[in-house]
């Protein structure tokens, strides 16, 4: 399994290098930023929405719950545009996600990527950014107020204080049975896919489920 992801890892690293999103850096500032990319591991997360506005790649104000969550199935990563190392690699790997999953994507399936560089990371940044990865609708790329943004990283469990060492972490989750899994490091996109399909086959099982309890005598 480490060899595997291992070697995932370093073809979306190579992926990522040839596209020419990766630019010079200071040599400290993703230090272990790097180191805990390998780390491989999920768990299962219990999550809270704070009700502050945020903002889109548009511009627009959106809550993060009642317009993008709400009875969807969700994929969250956490980004911020001047990372030059895993950053673009969690990205990617939404990207192929979002492929995989074709027209789910926008319909009982969105993408969401929150910026935790809110003070650098404005809308029009956020839009640049996004067309390197985005296919399609579906997926929403947020800012705010670093207030905001705080609260909000603090309510999915995933502030840390320095956003330079923030671990790569990927969320999936089903904002209606409020079922949610943090994968850590360069998950293979296949994995989160199996993700959001078992969630889907939870929802049309409970969905049997009832209708068979309201048909008993």
């Amino acid at each position: 399994m480490k060899a595997m992801t291992a070697s995932i890892a370093l073809a979306l690293l190579g992926m990522v290098g040839s596209s020419g999103l990766v630019q010079a850096h200071s040599k400290d500032e993703h230090a272990s930023h790097g180191q805990q990319a390998a780390e491989t591991r999920e768990e299962g997360a219990r999550v809270s929405f704070v009700d502050v506005p945020l903002l889109d790649q548009d511009g627009k104000s959106v809550r993060l719950n009642e317009d993008l969550v709400r009875d969807r199935i969700v994929v969250m990563g956490f980004i911020y545009t001047s990372c030059t190392t895993v950053c673009p690699v969690v990205s990617s790997i939404m990207s192929k996600v979002q492929k995989q999953l074709g027209g789910r994507v926008g319909d009982d399936v969105q993408l969401v990527s929150i910026s935790i560089d809110p003070q650098r990371d404005d809308p029009p940044r956020l839009l640049g950014y996004a067309k390197k990865f985005q296919s399609g609708p579906g997926w929403s790329w947020l800012t705010g107020s670093p207030q905001a943004i705080s609260d909000t990283l603090k309510g999915l469990g995933t502030w840390t204080p320095d956003f330079r060492n923030h671990p790569p972490l990927i969320l999936v989750g089903d904002g209606r049975s409020e079922r949610w899994t943090r994968y850590y490091g360069f998950t293979d996109p296949a994995l989160l896919v199996k993700r959001v399909q078992e969630l889907g086959a939870a929802r049309v099982h409970a969905r049997h489920t009832a209708v068979a309890m309201e048909q008993l005598p």
